[in-house]
């Protein structure tokens, strides 16, 4: 059932069903006694569970994935970004990949301690780690956790490759740790840019910052001698992409060395909330958005296939492929690679006093 909950990004909370879960569905009679007893429910609150994994490096082998190993601090994510590929993750823990995913949170505060454990092992060999490939690592209760900021500085203090991803100018808070490591050749950022839109980034991603504050945390990363990726990730048909030619334009202006693009993707879970959502902010064209990413993805909502996934097929993918590269040879975009050092690391010494500084 939809539910109009302000800056959130999911209409439904609907359990998932790949598991054999119940799905439990609130009977309508009963609703209407409670809100008569008790008033309009109550705004819903996040709330954090702390979480005790007994590893915190996660392997891929993925093809099409430009690294091998990832940290991720936190499980779902508060800023609610609608087409969230993570979402499907929460069901593991018999959550909805709905508004549970951006309201039922769990942190990792013995992450920095493993990921020593893991860096002291015999035989390590280092390579880049990429912080944000499910999460957002610099979402808001990385404010109070600061789990994001203890892990860096593990990383720091072994010069050991790293890459960020975010939505959120908090990254600039730790600056006093990724300018060193940068310096060294041993960082790089990419900041997630969807729309310059206000209106439609408070609608598509609600609780991430403005489009504004994130041009400036890429201004102040390019200052800070940071290499510094602009990730247009989702386009989404019929309500961003028209902004690409723009976006490419305001990254090059910002600073950035580079600039990506992915058209959205839709697995699992994913496709019917993003549905419902259509349904709710934009109905005027939802046919025409499914429609699209259909013609993208091979006569599907989603193609799960390797590389595919990633750039879509069909001639609106290939129109929106061209005007990007237009683009970005217009402003002399993606002109070099990043490349990291990994022959700078030095496993852990041993114990270590206040890692959070």
């Amino acid at each position: 059932m939809a539910q109009n909950r302000p800056q959130r990004g999911a209409t439904l909370n609907r359990e998932s069903r790949r598991f054999n879960l119940p799905e439990r569905e609130a009977d309508g009679d009963w609703l209407d006694d409670r809100e008569a007893l008790d008033g309009a429910p109550p705004r819903l609150r996040t709330t954090v569970t702390v979480e005790r994994p007994r590893t915190i490096i996660s392997r891929n082998s993925s093809p099409d994935v430009p690294f091998d190993r990832s940290v991720n601090p936190y499980r779902g994510c508060e800023h609610g970004c609608i087409y969230c590929f993570a979402r499907p993750t929460h069901a593991f823990h018999d959550l909805s990949p709905g508004l549970d995913f951006e309201s039922k949170l769990f942190a990792k505060p013995d992450a920095p301690a493993l990921l020593r454990a893991e860096l002291s092992k015999r035989g390590y060999v280092a390579q880049p780690i990429a912080f944000g490939t499910n999460t957002d690592p610099y979402q808001p209760i990385e404010r109070e956790w600061r789990i994001t900021r203890g892990c860096i500085a593990v990383l720091a203090e072994t010069n050991h490759p790293l890459t960020i991803t975010t939505k959120s100018d908090r990254v600039v808070h730790d600056l006093d740790l990724i300018a060193p490591m940068a310096a060294k050749g041993l960082v790089a950022v990419a900041i997630s840019i969807t729309s310059l839109d206000p209106k439609i980034a408070m609608t598509v991603e609600p609780r991430a910052p403005t489009p504004k504050r994130r041009l400036a945390a890429v201004r102040a990363l390019v200052a800070a001698g940071v290499p510094t990726h602009v990730s247009i990730a989702p386009v989404i048909p019929a309500i961003t992409d028209h902004e690409i030619e723009h976006l490419v334009e305001q990254a090059a202006e910002a600073g950035a060395r580079s600039v990506s693009f992915i058209p959205v993707r839709l697995p699992w879970e994913v496709a019917p909330l993003f549905k419902a959502w259509l349904d709710t902010h934009f109905p005027d064209r939802a046919s025409k958005v499914m429609a699209t990413i259909a013609s993208i993805r091979q006569g599907r909502e989603n193609d799960p296939g390797f590389f595919s996934r990633m750039r879509g097929s069909g001639p609106w993918a290939d129109l929106l492929r061209t005007r990007f590269l237009i683009a970005c040879r217009k402003h002399g975009m993606n002109q070099e690679r990043m490349v990291l050092r990994t022959d700078l690391f030095r496993p852990p010494a041993g114990p270590q006093g206040d890692l959070f500084g």
